[in-house]
């Protein structure tokens, strides 16, 4: 395998009239159908790429995919795939640029996503945080997601990066139930977190990194996002990313789930929050 699969799979090859290529590779799938998280980075990836090329900089920038709002349409099978994109506002400090992802002839996933300079430096007002209070690093009894345990012959992502998940959260690995609230650690391969705009992009991925908080309450199976929005706060520190995903309303047939995720300086880098559908 590759020593930056992370890298690779945002990968893009224009085509022409905004128009660029990417193939998926199946570790980047949950189940037989790509992962949401990996479109979102990869059309926040095409949206960088498209306003690189309108400015003609092919150098390193500080811009970067600062928050996407994903609508899904369909659900592709891993391979080739055609992101399509108009730049809407090419602006001093905000650009604006639409991404449509298709498969063949269908459009899975429509995207909008806005571009500008991450923060840095200490915030003004930073409030404490429950996932500040998980080690930095996994400690020795977390479950490691490797392609024989049992969830990770689902989550394929696991392939394509680190991830270790706290136990203690996780009823659902126990066959028990508790709070919709699951929380892990992920971590990049090292060529992946040594490139500042693939490890941006990865961040933006983790922001739908963790199974279905409705597992904990005995609900199992595909739980669709409908939409997702997700924000890149700052540029992450290298090291191991702390998520925590939970529900505050789990409907009878719509839910919600967040995603928060610090880096190992204790930063807040990611915030998301989907629309999704009860498993049936």
């Amino acid at each position: 395998m590759s020593s930056t699969p992370f890298h690779d799979l945002n990968v893009l090859t224009a085509a022409g009239d905004g128009m660029y290529r990417a193939s998926i590779d199946p570790i980047w799938t949950i189940g037989p159908k790509v992962h949401g998280g990996s479109m979102m980075s990869l059309c926040a990836a095409a949206a960088r790429r498209r306003l690189l090329d309108e400015t003609g900089d092919a150098g390193p920038s500080r811009v970067q995919p600062l928050a996407v709002g994903a609508n899904y349409l369909s659900a592709p099978d891993p391979g080739e795939v055609t992101l399509s994109t108009t730049v809407r506002k090419q602006g001093k400090q905000v650009s604006f640029v639409d991404v449509e992802l298709t498969q063949g002839d269908r459009v899975a996933v429509h995207a909008s996503v806005t571009l500008g300079v991450p923060d840095v430096g200490e915030p003004q007002y930073s409030g404490d945080h429950a996932l500040a209070q998980l080690p930095v690093e996994p400690p020795a009894d977390a479950v490691v997601l490797t392609a024989d345990h049992p969830m990770g012959q689902i989550v394929h992502v696991a392939q394509g990066c680190d991830m270790r998940v706290d136990g203690t959260s996780a009823h659902f690995l126990t066959g028990n139930q508790g709070e919709p609230e699951v929380r892990m650690w992920v971590r990049p391969r090292a060529g992946d977190e040594s490139d500042p705009d693939t490890a941006a992009l990865f961040a933006i991925m983790t922001g739908d990194i963790s199974a279905p908080v409705t597992m904990n309450r005995g609900m199992f199976g595909w739980a669709p996002t409908v939409q997702l929005t997700t924000y890149l706060r700052r540029q992450p520190a290298p090291g191991w990313l702390r998520v925590m995903a939970s529900s505050t309303v789990l409907g009878g047939a719509w839910f919600e789930e967040d995603h928060t995720v610090l880096d190992s300086t204790g930063a807040i880098v990611v915030q998301s929050r989907q629309l999704a559908m009860i498993p049936r």
